[in-house]
């Protein structure tokens, strides 16, 4: 692999980083706490992630508890969970939070494979644009005679079997995400 791709080939793996962290923020029935990783709490007026104001367990495979260690956001979390788009109702019981995870409808996997689907095809696009924008990096520098037409050649060889890789391990990561999701 030539170093000149080097620079690609790292934004090509944080694209699929993003996309793992985005899917693990979608529930599959069971309770992960990752879900509440994007649920920000107005804290002393500064928009402060749950995880970093509460002790987060899952007693259950289906139950997850928030044990704010101030006990004065226990209402702001609360209000912060409803307000979210995870569909859960929190339970609060003056010094913890329970959120019991309900078991998916058949309609509700569908729709999450349906994003999982979209999201991995986001992946593979920006795959495909950061390949792009390396080609014509490569086409510029060819022509103002940086590098010869047999290395601009190899660059373009190189890149197109990172893209090939990169995309494949997208389709397999989509893949078991979405047998997690279909799993009862």
């Amino acid at each position: 692999m030539n170093p000149k791709c080097d620079v690609y080939k790292a934004k090509m793996e944080k694209s699929i980083e993003v996309m793992k962290s985005d899917f693990n923020t979608i529930r599959a029935g069971r309770a992960n706490s990752a879900v509440l990783d994007k649920i920000t709490v107005d804290y002393y007026g500064a928009p402060t992630p749950i995880n970093q104001i509460a002790a987060i367990a899952t007693p259950e495979p289906r139950m997850l508890t928030i044990q704010p260690w101030d006990a004065s956001a226990l209402r702001l979390i609360e209000k912060a969970i409803q307000a979210s788009d995870l569909g859960i109702n929190p339970t609060n019981d003056g010094k913890i939070i329970r959120l019991v995870f309900p078991q998916l409808t058949e309609e509700r996997r569908r729709d999450l494979t349906k994003e999982v689907k979209k999201m991995a095809e986001d992946t593979k696009v920006a795959i495909r644009n950061i390949r792009r924008d390396a080609l014509d990096t490569f086409k510029k520098q060819q022509k103002a005679s940086e590098i010869t037409e047999d290395d601009l050649k190899l660059l373009e060889k190189d890149m197109q079997e990172l893209t090939d890789k990169y995309c494949k391990e997208v389709d397999a990561e989509s893949a078991q995400k979405e047998q997690e999701l279909l799993a009862i």
